[in-house]
């Protein structure tokens, strides 16, 4: 086997781990992110996953992690340490360049979700372009034509929009996210 990569996001709502090996996708598995699990707990999880795709630990040489949530970091080295025998680089530290400039007053604020996002919309449609994501929060996010970030915002994600309407005010109920029959409502339908 060649160079194969353990790419790893952390999100808030769900931790993806994927291998690569050059540009193909060897596997991909999600599961609800929990800054208390132990490296123990996702190398037993993991490890069986990738058995079931017929890959093995020894053939992970190197990986990386763009998270936001830091409280996971801990156990994610010592997964990688321990099962892959491979250091975890973090994008956003010093050293873990993306290979793009994050062009605003305060670059060191821009999430590492938000700067690999950046980095792999430009790769695969050039540039300039806006990237959304929805996630836990929506982010929308400008790269200019070199590929370099130029700026975003960051709106409440689709479950929170949906829940804070019924948790801020006491007579709306809790809406389901569901296609609507028709796109205005009519005031006998909105009570």
């Amino acid at each position: 086997m060649s160079f194969m990569l353990l790419a790893i996001d952390s999100g808030n709502t769900n931790i993806v781990f994927a291998l690569y090996e050059g540009d193909k996708q060897c596997g991909e598995w999600r599961r609800a992110n929990d800054y208390r699990r132990t490296a123990d707990e996702y190398g037993v999880w993991l490890l069986q996953l990738m058995a079931l795709a017929k890959l093995h630990p020894a053939d992970v040489d190197a990986a990386i992690i763009a998270t936001v949530v830091p409280d996971t970091l801990f156990s994610l080295k010592g997964l990688c340490r321990n099962y892959f025998q491979v250091d975890l680089m973090t994008v956003g530290e010093p050293g873990v360049a993306v290979g793009i400039s994050a062009l605003v007053d305060s670059p060191e604020s821009v999430g590492a979700d938000r700067l690999v996002n950046a980095v792999a919309a430009h790769e695969k449609y050039g540039g300039p372009l806006l990237i959304v994501d929805f996630g836990t929060a929506t982010t929308f996010d400008v790269i200019n034509g070199e590929g370099d970030y130029v700026g975003g915002a960051i709106a409440p994600g689709s479950k929170l929009s949906v829940e804070a309407p019924h948790r801020g005010a006491a007579l709306l109920a809790r809406v389901a996210v569901a296609r609507a029959p028709t796109v205005i409502v009519k005031a006998a339908d909105s009570a």
